[in-house]
């Protein structure tokens, strides 16, 4: 009998945005990378969203202030934090995160990746 080939899933954590990546014919854990917050979320888009608020796209497809809408996706341009229409909501839970990544693993060469053929 044939083994099984697993789909790839990526498990996120809500508290910090670590991703776990499963499946296919490796088996990884890791980190993204530390970026900036204002180049770490794409700005979400859907019909329901206020036309006149700017939200992060988040995990799960909700913004990161918890909306959720039926086609929400994200966009192709980065959200930036510092913008005048930026969510309130959106900007403080960007900086929860960004507060809860520690500082020796800010640096360019210090993403977490653990992964071993199956």
């Amino acid at each position: 009998m044939a083994p099984t080939v697993w789909e790839e899933e990526i498990w996120s954590c809500l508290w910090c945005h670590a991703a776990t990546h499963v499946g296919g014919e490796w088996f990884e854990i890791s980190r993204p990378p530390y970026l900036p917050m204002g180049m770490r979320w794409e700005g979400a888009v859907a019909d329901g969203l206020n036309a006149g608020v700017s939200h992060a796209f988040g995990i799960f497809d909700r913004t990161l202030c918890g909306i959720q809408e039926t086609g929400m996706s994200p966009s192709d341009h980065w959200w930036p934090p510092e913008r005048e229409d930026a969510c309130a909501a959106c900007q403080e839970a960007a900086e929860v995160i960004d507060d809860r990544w520690p500082q020796a693993m800010r640096g360019e060469n210090a993403r977490v990746s653990v992964a071993r053929r199956l």
